[in-house]
């Protein structure tokens, strides 16, 4: 079983700053975009300056 971890990911969507919570195996962009896909759907293609960190 995979353990994960609820981290932060700060991040800009059409130029705008914003955050957002999720749960992923580990702190890579990978995941990070995979959950924002999931998020945003078609628009996560506009998604840039991708940050990831553990949540408090």
């Amino acid at each position: 079983m995979t353990q994960t971890i609820k981290y932060v990911i700060k991040y800009k969507l059409d130029g705008s700053r914003r955050w957002d919570f999720a749960y992923l195996p580990d702190a890579s962009q990978e995941q990070a975009l995979e959950a924002l896909r999931k998020i945003h759907g078609d628009e996560a293609d506009d998604i840039t300056e991708i940050h990831v960190s553990k949540a408090l």
